[in-house]
């Protein structure tokens, strides 16, 4: 078996295809232990440090810092056994046939079935696994075997299509499908004929007036999304409509005064999920403007207790412990829209809207309606910090059910969020600000804020969402009473 391991760029299992480099923790010569961690890569839900695999010294790293990589492309090689002495470096100038040994057939027998250098053991992350499939950290990669596809009738069967053509002249070609790019570097086949569309996008595009063969796909295999056709109609609509050029002269700046930000990672994922929720769930937006001064004052109290003193309580503590409660007595905002079915979910992963130097992330604090007060104090500012610092890890991102989104923090009083993909509502909390407020007959100075609740309309029609909205803000507007009268 040979010494040297490659080492490949793992799928974390969240169905990711890249990632970027961000640092290499380790370098040519360096002596690593197993697990160790060599590699940060910013995939396109966090930053995450990749262990090694084997103990052993880096021999080589084949691709610098800043490098974007597809999942399975090797990116550092590992002596597992350098005590063994040195490598037979391989020659760099070309060496006679004369001086070359001629190999017996049993030797090119023995080099034919031995595995080649560098190959990963069947069953270890990068592997080889049952079904064609390549072993990741969780689950198994795509196949990379070929997939075998029935012949059609009255076609060509398979073997007699991928032999090659007689040398005789053929008659008049028939035309080529034109390939159209697709994501991820695949390659999809667009024709008028064979077209790869959803039901709701062919309609969409015969009311359009579109002919999605001329359309390129940008979705899953080339397939054509909404988006595709909408940007070709209003392609189309453009053409004949140009503004005729001007005779007054304009400025133009050259590109020394333009910045291209790459979309990538984070910030490239953010887009596609609020697309596609934007567009895919009927959005409804409630606000409720509410007096929070009793809560703050409890607040107050709270952190004079002694057994609060180091922990950080912030206003966006009582709001997810009122959403929690809020959800308690209707769970139907805590579910998912399948289809066919609504799947009401009898937890909740609480999502924390938090912006970092990538972009945007959710992550999420697991069963968050199991934890008392102060183990949600604990979750809460743990996840912050967390993402602040860059650490957030894709697990924390997945499987959210609610989420609050505190643009007060901004000095914004409210917003219309998008719902995150998955998910029936998100909470907007605006800052909290002293203002006239009518209280016991007059107008006194009380600290005020607004709510936005967004949700999906399929599920939550407007008596529900409204409940769920008053129900919240009646907690924050008198919090010891709300939960002497629900718990």
């Amino acid at each position: 078996m040979s010494r040297i391991k490659t080492f490949n760029l793992p799928d974390l299992g969240e169905g990711l295809t890249e990632g970027e480099i961000l640092a290499w923790l380790v370098k040519v010569g360096d002596t690593i232990e197993l697990n160790q961690p060599i590699v940060e890569v910013e995939t396109a839900k966090a930053a995450v440090e990749i262990p090694a695999k084997w103990a052993g010294q880096v021999q080589a790293i084949h691709h610098p810092e800043g490098t974007t990589v597809e999942v399975g492309t090797p990116i550092i090689a590992i002596d597992t056994d350098p005590g063994a002495g040195p490598l037979e470096a391989p020659s760099t100038t070309a060496t006679p046939s004369s001086d070359l040994p001629t190999p017996s057939a049993a030797s090119l027998a023995a080099v034919e079935v031995a595995p080649a250098e560098g190959m990963i053991e069947p069953g270890l992350i990068g592997g080889a696994a049952p079904g064609g499939r390549t072993a990741v950290l969780v689950g198994y990669g795509p196949r990379t075997t070929a997939a075998k596809r029935r012949p059609r009738k009255g076609g060509v069967p398979a073997q007699a299509a991928a032999a090659p053509a007689p040398a005789a002249p053929a008659p008049q070609p028939v035309v080529a499908p034109v390939a159209a790019p697709a994501r991820n570097g695949q390659a999809a086949t667009a024709t008028a004929g064979l077209v790869l569309a959803k039901p709701p996008v062919r309609k969409l595009a015969k009311d359009l007036g579109v002919d999605l063969g001329t359309v390129t796909g940008s979705g899953p295999l080339g397939s054509i999304t909404r988006e595709d056709v909408q940007q070709a109609a209003s392609g189309a609509v453009a053409e004949p409509i140009a503004t005729p050029s001007v005779t007054t002269s304009a400025a133009s700046f050259g590109t020394d005064r333009e910045q291209r930000i790459p979309v990538k990672g984070v910030r490239k994922l953010t887009a596609e999920n609020m697309s596609r929720s934007a567009f895919t769930a009927p959005h409804v937006t409630e606000f409720l403007t509410v007096d929070v001064t009793r809560a703050m004052k409890a607040l107050d109290r709270l952190r004079g207790r002694r057994e609060w003193r180091d922990v950080r309580v912030s206003p966006l503590l009582l709001v997810a412990k009122a959403v929690l409660l809020a959800v308690k007595r209707h769970p139907m905002v805590n579910s998912t829209w399948a289809g066919d079915e609504i799947v009401v979910k009898d937890y909740v992963n609480l999502g924390i809207a938090a912006a970092t130097e990538r972009g945007l992330i959710v992550p999420n604090v697991k069963d968050a309606g199991r934890l008392s007060l102060r183990e949600l104090a604990d979750a809460l500012n743990g996840l912050v910090q967390t993402a602040k610092s860059g650490r957030t890890s894709p697990a924390d991102m997945s499987g959210g059910t609610l989420t609050i989104t505190n643009v007060g923090v901004f000095g914004v009083d409210t917003g219309t969020p998008i719902l995150p993909p998955g998910e029936s509502a998100i909470l907007a909390f605006g800052a909290v600000r002293e203002m006239p407020w009518v209280h016991k007959g007059k107008v006194k100075a009380r600290q005020v804020t607004t709510l936005g609740l967004s949700f999906d309309h399929r599920i939550i029609d407007g008596e529900l969402g409204s409940k769920f909205l008053r129900d919240i803000g009646d907690f924050l507007t008198d919090p010891e009473a709300a939960l002497l009268a629900w718990t």
